[in-house]
This record gives C-alpha cells, sequence and structure tokens, in this order.
C-alpha cells in the first residue's frame, strides 16, 4: 500500500491497464501460484523497462520514465509549475494554457492525472514472421489489472522525482496485486485485484490499499482489522470499506447529489468559540428531487434522506436511500401508521425519523424534547457533544417544518452559538453556488428558530462496528 499526505498542494495519480496472461500446464495448486508469480514479475520487469509511458492527461506531454525522456516538460521542473502545461476543460478551444485549475470557489485542483501505457514498438530491422502449432491441453487466465497508483511529491521534488516515485508505486501495487491474487484464487478462477483510495484521519492522509473485487465487504472483515491495526484506528468505526473510498476533485458523482455543500462556507468566529460538524460525507436531499413533488410536505423526509445517506457513504450500511413510499411503508411495518399512509402526502417528524432509522438501518438515536425554540440557545454542550462523539446528522422538527443540523459553532465560556443548517426546502437545481450564496446550507443565530414552538431533535448514533 502507498500513504500519501492529503492536504498536499499537488498529488499525481497515474491509471492504467495492465494484461495478466499465462498459460497453466497444470491444475496443481503449487505450480499454478508459481506460474502467476512469474507473469507478475514479468510486468513488474515491464513497468521498469524503457517501454513503460505516462502520458499525462489533458496535456500534449507524453513521458518515458526510465528512458529519462519528459516530452516538453524539463526534467528539473517541480512538480507544483507543471500545471502550466495541462490544458483546461474551458480552453481547450482556444487554445490557452493554465497555470492552476480552480472550483467554484477559486479553489486549486492538486490532482494530476496521468495514464499508463506501454510502447509497443521495437527499434531495429523486423524479423518475418514464423508460425508454428504445438498440441497441448492448458488453462490460459487473462485478467486486466485496473493499476491506479497516487504519490504525493515534497515540495522539492522535481517532475524527474515523481515519476520514479510512481514507477516504484507502480512495482509495489503489482506485489499487492499477486498477494490479493494467490490468497483469492479459486482453483483457475481469478478474483481481479482492485486498487482503492482511502482518506484515513490526520496526519495519515490518503492510502491505496488493493482487495479483490468482487468479494463483499463483509467476507473482509479479517483485512481490515488487519489494516486497522497496522494504521493504528478504533476498532468501532468504518474506515475500509468500499463505501469510505475516496472521492478525487473534480469527479462528478454518478447519483447527481451534492456532496458535503457545507465544505465551501465560512465558519463564524465567536469569542472563545469552537467549531463541532458533522464528521465524513452526505449526500445534500431537498424538496423536488428524485421525480417526486414533496413542496410543502417531505421536508422530514428529505432530512431522513440525508441521515440515511451519511450512514451509507460512511459504510455502515449498504441500503439505498430509502424513497418516500419506502419510508412511508416502514412506518406502517412498524405499527406506527396505517396502511392508508403509503403513498400519502402527510408529513412526519422526529419520532417517525428514530423509527424508520431504527427499523430500516438497525440505528439507534436519541430524542432531544425543547419545549420552546428559545431554550435551543442553551443546548450547545449538548449539541457539540453531539458532533464531537456521534458525528452524525441531526433532525430537527418543530411546527410544520424540518431541518438537518451540521454543526454548531459554540463558546463555552459566553454562551454563544450558531447553527450549521442544510434546508430540505430547497426546490432549485443542484447549484453549489445558490445554495451556498442564499443560505440553503448556512449558518444560523438562534433567532432562526420560532422562539415558541415546540421542537423534537433526532440525534441519531454511530453502530459500533468496523
Amino acid at each position: 500500500m502507498v500513504v500519501v499526505d492529503s492536504d498536499s498542494v499537488t498529488v499525481f495519480r497515474l491509471k492504467g491497464l495492465l494484461e495478466l496472461r499465462c498459460h497453466l500446464d497444470t491444475t496443481d495448486a503449487l505450480l499454478m501460484q508459481k506460474v502467476i508469480s512469474r507473469t507478475f514479475e514479468t510486468l513488474r520487469l515491464q513497468v521498469k523497462s524503457e517501454s513503460c509511458v505516462l502520458a499525462v492527461c489533458d496535456s500534449p506531454v507524453i513521458i518515458w520514465p526510465n528512458k529519462g525522456i519528459y516530452g516538453e516538460i524539463p526534467p528539473s521542473t517541480l512538480c507544483e509549475d507543471v500545471h502550466q502545461w495541462i490544458q483546461l476543460d474551458e480552453q481547450e478551444s482556444g487554445g490557452k494554457w493554465s497555470t492552476k485549475k480552480k472550483s467554484k470557489k477559486g479553489l486549486s485542483v492538486n490532482v494530476i492525472k496521468l495514464c499508463l501505457m506501454m510502447d509497443v514498438t521495437k527499434p531495429g530491422p523486423l524479423s518475418a514472421p514464423i508460425a508454428s502449432k504445438t498440441v497441448q491441453k492448458s488453462h490460459f487466465l487473462s485478467a486486466t489489472l485496473p493499476m491506479d497508483c497516487v504519490v504525493r511529491p515534497s515540495c522539492n521534488d522535481t517532475i524527474k522525482d515523481t515519476c520514479e516515485k510512481l514507477v516504484e508505486a507502480l512495482t509495489h501495487q503489482l506485489c499487492e496485486m499477486e498477494k490479493v491474487t494467490l490468497q483469492y484464487m479459486r482453483g483457475t478462477t481469478l478474483f481481479i485485484p482492485e486498487p482503492l483510495h482511502f482518506n484515513l484521519p490526520e496526519p495519515k492522509g490518503l492510502v491505496t490499499v488493493v482487495f479483490p473485487a468482487g468479494v463483499p465487504d463483509r467476507e473482509l472483515e479479517t483485512q481490515r482489522r488487519e489494516l486497522h491495526h497496522q494504521f493504528e484506528l478504533p476498532d468501532d468505526r468504518p474506515y475500509f470499506r468500499r463505501a469510505n473510498v475516496y472521492h478525487f476533485p473534480n469527479e462528478p458523482y454518478k447519483d447527481g447529489y451534492l456532496r458535503n455543500p457545507h465544505m465551501f462556507l465560512t465558519h463564524p468566529t465567536l469569542d472563545n468559540g469552537k467549531l463541532y460538524l458533522v464528521q465524513g460525507t452526505y449526500s445534500y436531499h431537498h424538496y423536488m428531487q428524485d421525480h417526486v413533488d414533496d413542496n410543502g410536505w417531505g421536508c422530514a423526509y428529505r432530512s431522513l434522506q440525508t441521515i440515511c445517506s451519511w450512514f451509507q457513504q460512511q459504510g455502515y450500511v449498504e441500503l439505498p436511500v430509502p424513497s418516500h413510499k419506502e419510508i412511508q411503508q416502514a412506518l406502517v411495518d412498524v405499527g406506527d401508521k396505517q396502511a392508508s399512509f403509503v403513498g400519502s402526502r402527510q408529513w412526519i417528524g422526529s419520532i417517525e425519523v428514530q423509527a424508520v432509522l431504527s427499523h430500516l438501518l438497525g440505528i439507534t438515536s436519541k430524542i432531544m424534547f425543547v419545549s420552546q425554540g428559545s431554550e435551543l440557545a442553551s443546548k450547545g454542550r449538548e449539541l457539540a457533544n453531539h458532533f464531537l462523539t456521534e458525528g452524525t446528522p441531526v433532525m430537527i422538527g418543530g411546527g410544520v417544518l424540518a431541518h438537518t443540523i451540521l454543526g454548531v459553532a459554540w463558546s463555552e465560556t459566553t454562551g454563544q452559538i450558531r447553527y450549521l443548517i442544510l434546508d430540505p426546502h430547497y426546490t432549485g437545481a443542484e447549484d453549489l453556488q445558490v445554495i451556498t450564496d442564499k443560505g440553503w446550507c448556512g449558518w444560523k443565530g438562534p433567532d432562526f428558530w420560532d422562539q415558541t414552538a415546540y421542537y423534537n431533535l433526532c440525534l441519531p448514533q454511530r453502530l459500533r462496528i468496523i
């Protein structure tokens, strides 16, 4: 595995395919393992040979690292300066070159992508082909290996240094793939080794691990426990389930939902105040999504969906985020509602959210009762403790409205408090700029709540699993 500091300015990611092909003249397990090991060694030698080619994506630069050829880039170029050879998507038609890619908020994107290829052209005159025929019984094993390496260069590393590290990372990843292939081989059937990246708590950062594709997470618990021990991680929360895989910047999510819009906000400053925020990743669920017109009645459903997405994307559960009808059916199944509730446009509250989380996901929740909104200003300690220990989104319902609380800024000395609110009442498109600028995800003061209304808060608790 490869460990990369996740707060780096520049990260190089190399992806590509290598073909694993070998003839097996026997089904003897030990002999087959020797042949497969020799084939992996051939691939490692190929990666270290002069035929290894690295193409910098979105640029004309081609690099032969083992030949010392770096295309248009001088080998002494610092890695942070490689951006100037990379073309922005929006500038391709004009032929202009960029020094840095930027997101909507002006943050530098720190991933430089490269493609792994092999030069098949051989130097010297070509000999005439010779055909021969051999008749024998054998097994032919063929697999495509999805190479995916990440390297974080130091501030003084040159492109030459980094390319050498990428070749080392490729070689190491082939070693890890060989171990996984042999460990999970069943007769002449191979499970494809799959490199996955996980972002661990600081200072560990980004880690690359190889798992067998097709083997479910529940059968990899032993390997995950070993990784937890190796990286000194607690055994009461998942870090290496596939749902925890790191999502690289500028890669869109296939489901279309926004993730963690609060990350683009400026946090408030309070006298002696501290921030206590949701931990991990969630999806923003709000009115009018999924072709469902729930404007005016579905806010608590959407808050519940956001909570469910958190448990799914942290790897605690594998179930998809439930639809409105599935939420309603769950409440019928637990005896909370009549059968006619399914398909209706009736509201639900915090107690129903608690029941659905328990029934569908096996999640327990604490309920905080607040007799009037003015008392929420005094709940800083309880909310801060929740985000510090559990880190889950909180659903709050009062009157006819429901919201999701993602964190608090709270001062223990002065009692000042601000709430980080994700508002499910938004009806527009998945436009991060609008959502953050217009306050659909934003920091609110104590006057945000109806001072005389009764509120219930549902505080979901983490599962204690690895």
